[in-house]
C-alpha cells in the first residue's frame, strides 16, 4: 500500500506539466501585446513627446523582463518538478539549461521581480507630474520590499551553501 501511495505522489508531479505548457499562452499573449504596442507608437513616432516615448519603450522592456521570467520558470520549472527536457546537442541548447536548481530559481525569480519593479518605479518617476505623492510613496515602499525580500533570500541561501 506504501509503495503505491509513493508511486501515486510521484507521478502526480505530472499534474504540471500543462501549467507549465500554459505558461507558453501566456508568452504568446505578451508577445502579442508586445507587438500591438510597437504598431501603436510607430506612426505616431514623430509626433509623441521624448518622455511619452521613453514611457513606450520602458512598458516594452517591462515585457520582455516577463517574458523572459517566463522562460526561465518555464523551462526550469520543468527541469526541477516533472522531467529532464530531451533535447538534441545540435539543437539550440540554452546553456543555463538544466543547471538551475530550485534556490537559484527562486533567486532567479526573485532578482527579476526586482527588475521588472524598478523598471515599473522608473516609469514612475518619469511621470511624477499626474501621480500623487502618497502613491509614489507606496511605490517606492513596495519595489524597497521587493529589494529586502530578494536580498534576504539571497543572502540565506549563502548562508545554507556554507553549512552544507
Amino acid at each position: 500500500m506504501e509503495k503505491l501511495l509513493e508511486r501515486l505522489i510521484y507521478t502526480s508531479r505530472w499534474i504540471m506539466a500543462p501549467i507549465y505548457l500554459g505558461l507558453s499562452l501566456v508568452l504568446l499573449a505578451l508577445g502579442i501585446k508586445f507587438f500591438q504596442e510597437v504598431f501603436h507608437i510607430l506612426p505616431n513616432i514623430l509626433a509623441i513627446k521624448e518622455v511619452d516615448l521613453i514611457l513606450v519603450v520602458l512598458s516594452l522592456i517591462d515585457i520582455a523582463l516577463v517574458g523572459g521570467l517566463i522562460v526561465m520558470v518555464m523551462f526550469s520549472g520543468y527541469e526541477n518538478f516533472v522531467s529532464r527536457l530531451d533535447i538534441n546537442d545540435n539543437d539550440e541548447k540554452l546553456s543555463w539549461l538544466g543547471k538551475v536548481d530550485s534556490a537559484s530559481l527562486k533567486n532567479k525569480v526573485a532578482a527579476s521581480i526586482v527588475a521588472i519593479s524598478s523598471i515599473h518605479l522608473l516609469k514612475i518617476f518619469m511621470d511624477t507630474r499626474n501621480i500623487p505623492n502618497d502613491k509614489i510613496m507606496w511605490y517606492l515602499l513596495i519595489h524597497i520590499t521587493f529589494v529586502m525580500s530578494a536580498f534576504a533570500m539571497g543572502y540565506l541561501d549563502k548562508i545554507m551553501k556554507v553549512k552544507e
